[in-house]
C-alpha cells in the first residue's frame, strides 16, 4: 500500500475509485465500505484510494471536547492496509481546507488531484463546509457515485461514535464486537 501526504506528489492513478472519511477505528462499518471500494476498483482494473484526514476534523475545528480517538494515524493506516486498500492520501486538515465547498473538494481533490472515476460514499456522508450530498455529486456528472448503506450488526448501528460511547460506558467487549477486533491496551 502506498501512503501520500497531501495532494502535492500524487502519481497518475489508473481508473481510480475513491472513498473519503476520518475512518477512526476502521470498524466493521468502515470495512464494509472498504470492501465495496476495493471491489469497484478491481472491477474497473483500477486502483483503490482512501482519503483520510490528519488531524481529525473535530480537533482542527476546535470541537474535540470529549473526543476519544479510537486509533492513531499509524494504526489507521495499518488497518487500511489490512483491508486491502491500495493507496491512502492523508489530507492535512485545517480551517482553510474545511472552508472548501463540497463541489470544490470533488473537483479539485477527488477528480482533479486523484483523477477519480468512481466515488464510494457512505449512506450519510457529506462533503465540504456546505455538506454537499452524494445525490448532488452524482447529478453534477463529475464522476460515478456508488452508495453504501448503513452497516448494522445484530440490529445495532455501527459507528465510531457508538463505539466511543460504549467504551465510555465501560462496555469494552461490545465495542470490540463492533470494531471487529480487540482493542490495543
Amino acid at each position: 500500500m502506498r501512503v501520500f501526504e497531501g495532494f502535492g506528489s500524487l502519481p497518475g492513478f489508473r481508473h481510480a475509485a475513491v472513498t473519503v472519511g476520518s475512518f477512526d477505528g476502521v470498524h466493521l462499518g468502515h470495512r464494509a465500505l472498504l470492501e465495496r471500494l476495493t471491489a469497484e476498483a478491481e472491477a474497473a482494473d483500477g486502483e483503490s484510494i482512501v482519503m483520510t484526514f490528519e488531524p481529525h476534523p473535530r480537533i482542527a475545528l476546535g470541537r474535540a471536547e470529549g473526543l476519544r480517538l479510537l486509533t492513531t494515524l499509524e494504526e489507521k493506516i495499518g488497518l487500511l492496509e489490512q483491508s486491502g486498500v491500495g493507496n491512502v492520501i492523508v489530507i492535512p486538515f485545517d480551517r482553510a481546507f474545511a472552508a472548501l465547498s463540497g463541489r470544490d473538494f470533488i473537483e479539485r481533490c477527488i477528480c482533479g488531484a486523484a483523477g477519480a472515476e468512481t466515488l464510494i460514499a457512505g449512506y450519510n456522508h457529506r462533503f465540504g463546509h456546505d455538506r454537499t450530498g452524494a445525490d448532488e455529486i452524482e447529478a453534477s456528472g463529475l464522476l460515478r457515485v456508488v452508495r453504501v448503506g448503513e452497516y448494522r450488526l445484530d440490529g445495532q448501528h455501527v459507528s465510531s461514535t457508538v463505539i466511543r460511547r460504549l467504551l465510555d460506558e465501560g462496555k469494552t467487549a461490545e465495542a470490540e464486537r463492533l470494531l471487529g477486533r480487540r482493542m490495543k491496551n
